[in-house]
Parts: C-alpha cells; structure tokens; sequence
C-alpha cells in the first residue's frame, strides 16, 4: 500500500471505519514489525478522526509500556488494574469511558482529555499482549460503534505480537 490515505472527514462514523479498516488491513498485510505496523496505526487513527491522542501501550512483565502513539506526551508506564488502560488490561475487554472525571482512579496524562475508550490487544495465545489507547476533548466522544469498529481493528494487528 502506498503511504497515502483515504479520508472522508465529511463522512459519519460508521462510513469513516468503513473506509480506515481495509487500509489498516493493507497496510499491516505482510507486516512483520510490531512498531512499525503500531506507529502506522496511530497515525491512521489520528489523521482520520483528529482524536486528542490514539496509540498503544504494550504489557512488559507487570506493567503497559508505551507504544507507538500520536498526540501529546503521554505517561510512560502504567500498572496492572491501574487506570482505564490498566483496567481494560486486566478485565481483557474494551472500556468505554464517558467522562473520565467519573471514573474511579483515571490516570490523567493529559489534563485535556475528556473521555475515552480502551480495546485490549490479544496475541496468538489469546492473552492481551497490550491496548489501543484513545482520548478526546469531548465528553461522551466513543460509543458502541467505536468499540465494534476498534475490536475489528485490534484483531488486524493480533498477526504483528509473535
């Protein structure tokens, strides 16, 4: 694939994960390379919908580290159960959080982020080897559709943790 992408940014949701998964799907087709095919990823994510933040934290021994991501500094290193990622880490299934304020031990890395939503990344023996990480401005931002079209993306880079 070339490294153009395709956006309809007058598009709605649905139509927007439409036209990003078969791009993603080519571009991580083939890809052996963990960072490279995360990096890419996070690129897509933030060029298609202009998200606060969108990126990855991958699980080292007891804590997710951070990953390829595009947007403002990011915490480095959080702990299992800890925060919404650490929490999606361990109850292996995607959060989506509302309103971050409201959710008990969120860990702001950016004091602009409103809400967000947090979709765990399985490898080949089905343990989450990380998380796609995703913040907002706006509260209220992710919903089901999100999650759906996310989860569809997640399972594109489950080839890339060998």
């Amino acid at each position: 694939m070339a490294e153009n992408l395709i956006i309809q940014h007058d598009a709605d949701k649905p139509t927007r994960y439409q036209t990003l998964l078969p791009q993603a799907q080519a571009l991580l087709s083939g890809e052996t390379d963990l960072v490279a095919g995360l990096a890419n990823v996070s690129a897509m994510l933030k060029m298609s919908f202009d998200w606060l933040w969108a990126g990855f934290y991958l699980v080292k021994h007891d804590q997710l580290v951070l990953g390829p991501f595009q947007g403002p500094l990011a915490c480095t290193r959080i702990g299992h159960g800890k925060g919404v990622c650490g929490s999606a880490w361990a109850r292996a299934e995607t959060l989506v959080v509302p309103d971050v304020d409201a959710f008990p031990g969120h860990i702001a890395c950016s004091s602009d982020a409103r809400s967000e939503i947090v979709v765990p990344l399985f490898d080949a023996r089905k343990e989450v080897a990380g998380v796609l990480d995703i913040d907002s401005v706006r509260v209220g931002e992710f919903d089901a559709v999100d999650a759906d079209y996310l989860q569809q993306l997640a399972a594109l880079i489950t080839p890339l943790f060998r």
